[in-house]
């Protein structure tokens, strides 16, 4: 009975969050990078970037409905040392309640100087992206990682997902260095990983 009981509860709760999220989709589909929130094991693919022993913050781009977050957090790292910049008012609104340790900004990842102004001069572990930048012009994507990296230590990733076959960041545009970093089928639809890097030369 308690298993049927926990299982209702978690399809319900499961329900919620795709019904939140094509909601967001519906509002703002140039926000959104795909009708279905991304799957848990992606999620947990993206977080495992994250350094849990490190106590440097770890910046996310683009929560949505909080997926990839729950994987951050679960990895080890504190809720007071994340911080999440989500454009649509609703998402964070609810992120908020969900998860009200985290730091949830609403602003854009293309102006992250307002973005993260409290956060000014802070350096981060790494950075985990569901934003969806093939809805953006190359320049900007390229300016967005060379901004981002000047936010990590020499040699820490940006992880990003795409559903598109190539990077969304091509190699060769900047000081960065682009590698593939899985492709996972069990997600709908089947989900790209990128990574982003700056190395010493």
């Amino acid at each position: 009975m308690g298993k049927g009981l926990d299982m209702r509860r978690a399809l319900a709760e499961r329900f919620d969050e795709e019904l939140r999220f094509f909601k967001g989709w519906i509002d703002k589909p140039k926000a959104v990078g795909s009708i279905i929130p991304t799957s848990g094991i992606t999620a947990r693919r993206m977080a495992s970037v994250v350094r849990p022993e490190s106590d440097d913050a770890v910046l996310e781009l683009g929560p949505g409905t909080g997926v990839i977050t729950r994987a951050i957090l679960e990895r080890g790292v504190k809720p007071e040392n994340l911080i999440s910049i989500e454009y649509s008012a609703e998402f964070v609104t609810r992120l908020r309640a969900d998860y009200p340790d985290v730091n949830f900004v609403h602003g854009s990842a293309f102006d992250l100087d307002q973005a993260l102004a409290p956060w000014k001069g802070r350096r981060f572990d790494c950075v985990v992206s569901a934003i969806p930048l093939l809805n953006f012009p190359l320049p900007e994507r390229v300016a967005l990682v060379e901004r981002l990296l000047d936010l990590l230590p020499l040699g820490r990733p940006i992880v990003q997902i795409t559903y598109g076959a190539l990077s969304p960041v091509p190699a060769g545009k900047g000081s960065y260095t682009v590698k593939h970093f899985d492709f996972v089928v069990r997600n709908i639809p089947p989900a790209q990983l990128w990574i982003y890097r700056r190395s010493e030369q």
